[in-house]
């Protein structure tokens, strides 16, 4: 296995459980604040959508490298 490869799959597992991660912060937070089911929606909307721009501009960038 080459170290490219090595390092492709070690960023994608560390993307992945950069996000897990996130998403448990946003549980977290909705839960010490008592936010309520409509509360914890509308914070998993507004902090989970800062997460979606970042992977999908990096899905963008992919595909945009790869043409």
């Amino acid at each position: 296995m080459r170290l490219a490869e090595i390092e492709s799959i070690a960023l994608n597992v560390g993307l992945a459980i950069f996000a897990a991660y996130i998403f448990f912060i946003i549980y977290d937070l909705a839960k010490k604040s008592n936010a309520g089911k409509f509360g914890t929606v509308v914070l998993f909307f507004a902090l989970g959508l800062g997460l979606a721009a970042f992977l999908v501009k990096s899905v963008v960038v992919h595909f945009i490298e790869g043409a």
